[in-house]
């Protein structure tokens, strides 16, 4: 099992939820979060005072796909997350020793 964690621009969020739900991905953690990358955030002018936003708005997306899944869950994320323009987002992905599911004790993928 792999964890894929996604951070994307907060108005894709339909699109990647829906691009992954066609390649078979039946959860899915979501969180708005605030970060900078390379850009390092923009400066705006408010009330005649420039000042600078160093911290940008995105949505974070967390799920656990089998191993079979990750190739095309990230494809999917990176298809429907793209724009082409400064701070789309990024994926890692990372493995997962063991999940259990709380309410049934399953573990492992049965309980993804």
């Amino acid at each position: 099992m792999k964890k894929i964690e996604a951070i994307i621009k907060p108005f894709k969020l339909e699109e990647v939820k829906d691009a992954l739900a066609e390649v078979g991905v039946e959860g899915m953690t979501v969180s708005e979060v605030k970060g900078f990358g390379r850009q390092k955030g923009h400066t705006e002018i408010y009330r005649g005072s420039e000042y600078t936003v160093d911290f940008l708005p995105k949505i974070k997306i967390d799920v656990v796909v089998s191993d079979a899944l990750v190739e095309a869950a990230a494809a999917a994320i990176i298809k429907a997350a793209k724009t082409g323009k400064i701070g789309d987002g990024k994926v890692f992905i990372s493995p997962v020793d063991d999940a259990i599911r709380i309410r049934t004790e399953e573990k492992g993928e049965k309980a993804v």
